[in-house]
């Protein structure tokens, strides 16, 4: 097979970069297809407030007819970078047929780009922030996507292998299931927790009420992921971005704000009803009815995503996770949630992790990224 790398510069050549793996994956079962018109806005710099920080180029392979057989996009977080002191380029929004001279040729570009850079290291998949999808889905082909995640062929890892790649970090998903009675030592524990250290939940009953702590959200978000891995701190765009992003689909009963003696923010939690099936039904486009899709699947559902939680780093390991979950059991028994889904979290997160303990859970997807030294 003779393939051609092409450099995206124009507006057709990013709608054929985004529209790829929903092509790629047309029928299966298990992909769920994004939104398009937004990934063309989350890989545009003028509208993207990443690029404030980050530098990117994306490329799609041809073969000899001129068909797209894959695509990727090179990204250098120069915020990151600067943060850990290493020379790093992202790869990311990797796809590609099973046919290792695709991904040879696709991952031989991005490492000729990160050498002109000045880069010693390739690492991903990752995006821009560590809000876009990261890793190459390597358990749970079975199972669908959550909200930070995306669904890959078995073969790609294999493929990276294969030119040099090795493991960096792996995220890992949990499925839980929800009992028709949540035991009590959650709320046990919320309440002592909230005595011991004199903290409470800030009054939430309507989005309304989200507007007054809203900057106080981002900047407990900036400590907690301070150290976190592929974390760079929020600018204000990125946040205004963020809010742009969710604030309109928050449903109040799956969002807890921590709050201290003063009212100030110390952690928060969100959730979202799962979007897996309504994006299926939307297959790429908000219209004529994707849009009526996922509206419905914010208003009923069984299951819910759970997106993010944050913690100040003066209140780690004080319990401030048992006080968030409180919250979001109540709202799981309020609308007849009957399964969790953690998104992609560091396998290493305990913390979270110990917060099913108590639950029937199971580990239902793996997602890894790699890495080369160049």
């Amino acid at each position: 097979m003779i393939i051609t790398i092409k450099e995206v510069t124009t507006k057709k050549e990013l709608k054929a970069f985004v529209h790829f793996p929903n092509a790629l994956y047309k029928g299966n079962p298990y992909y769920v297809p994004q939104i398009e018109t937004m990934d063309r806005d989350t890989l545009n710099p003028t509208k993207n407030h990443a690029f404030e920080v980050c530098e990117g180029k994306y490329w799609l392979a041809y073969d000899e007819r001129g068909k797209v057989v894959g695509r990727v996009a090179g990204i250098i977080n120069r915020s990151y970078n600067e943060k850990t002191g290493e020379k790093i380029c992202r790869f990311g929004w990797i796809d590609f047929i099973d046919n290792p001279e695709v991904s040879k040729a696709l991952m031989q570009t991005v490492e000729q780009y990160a050498k002109e850079q000045g880069m010693d290291v390739v690492n991903g998949p990752m995006g821009f922030l560590e809000f876009d999808a990261a890793g190459i889905l390597v358990e749970g082909f079975d199972q669908l996507p959550t909200a930070y995640g995306k669904y890959n062929a078995p073969y790609y890892e294999k493929h990276l292998l294969d030119l040099g790649y090795t493991k960096d970090v792996d995220f890992v998903e949990y499925r839980i299931i929800v009992p028709e009675v949540i035991p009590e030592r959650y709320a046990r524990m919320a309440s002592l927790v909230a005595i011991k250290n004199d903290l409470h939940e800030a009054p939430i009953t309507c989005r309304a009420d989200i507007a007054p702590y809203i900057d106080s959200l981002f900047k407990c978000l900036n400590s907690a992921y301070s150290e976190l891995h592929g974390f760079s701190e929020l600018t204000p765009g990125q946040c205004e971005d963020l809010k742009k992003q969710f604030l309109g689909n928050i449903n109040v009963d799956y969002l807890s704000i921590v709050l201290d003696a003063e009212d100030q923010v110390v952690g928060f939690g969100l959730a979202l009803p799962s979007l897996a099936n309504a994006m299926q039904k939307a297959n790429g486009s908000l219209f004529p009815l994707g849009w009526l899709h996922i509206l419905n699947a914010l208003k009923q559902n069984d299951t819910i995503d759970l997106l993010l939680i944050a913690i100040d780093e003066k209140y780690k390991n004080k319990g401030v996770n048992a006080i968030i979950f409180d919250k979001f059991a109540r709202g799981i028994k309020k609308n007849g949630i009957q399964y969790i889904e953690s998104t992609r979290e560091l396998e290493d997160n305990t913390s979270v992790q110990n917060l099913w303990h108590y639950l029937e859970h199971h580990l239902t997807k793996r997602a890894r990224t790699y890495i080369k030294r160049i």
